[in-house]
């Protein structure tokens, strides 16, 4: 199909609307990809950035800045590259993934406030529920 100094020079990557098929593409689009992710990042972190900063006390503000912007980026790319129904699957892997770390977060804080556990030790044991809640959801939920 392609020479082999063409073939070491392109990026395979998994198609979603072709299960176990493979899509070849060169590197000139998986920098696109990147530079795509860094602008619509920059522009949506700027945006959650702006709405934290309004809001009070300001501790929230750090909340709605990096973590939403990255995965509504990667999702846009995501749409635009693989396709919806691939990209409805990484949605719901995310969505997945905030739940566990929201469970962490609750059980961090009441380890921390509650039973008055050292920080670290509460952030090590509720890693731990972090780990399994998301495998349970993934093994139960999303295979």
């Amino acid at each position: 199909m392609f020479p082999a100094s063409d073939k070491a020079r392109l990026r395979l990557y998994h198609d979603a609307r072709q299960p176990g098929g493979l899509k070849e593409h060169p590197p000139r689009s998986l920098l696109m990809q990147f530079l795509l992710r860094f602008v619509i990042g920059g522009l949506v972190v700027s945006l959650f950035a702006m709405f934290g900063d309004a809001l009070k006390p300001k501790s929230f503000a750090g909340l709605f800045g990096a973590a939403p912007s990255v995965a509504l980026a990667t999702l846009a790319i995501t749409v635009a590259s693989d396709g919806k129904a691939y990209a409805s699957s990484e949605a719901c892997s995310m969505i997945a993934g905030a739940v566990a770390l929201g469970l962490y977060a609750w059980l961090t804080m009441q380890l921390i406030v509650r039973w008055r556990w050292h920080g670290l030790v509460a952030a090590l044991t509720a890693l731990a529920v972090w780990f399994g809640c998301a495998l349970g959801i993934w093994l139960g939920v999303l295979r």
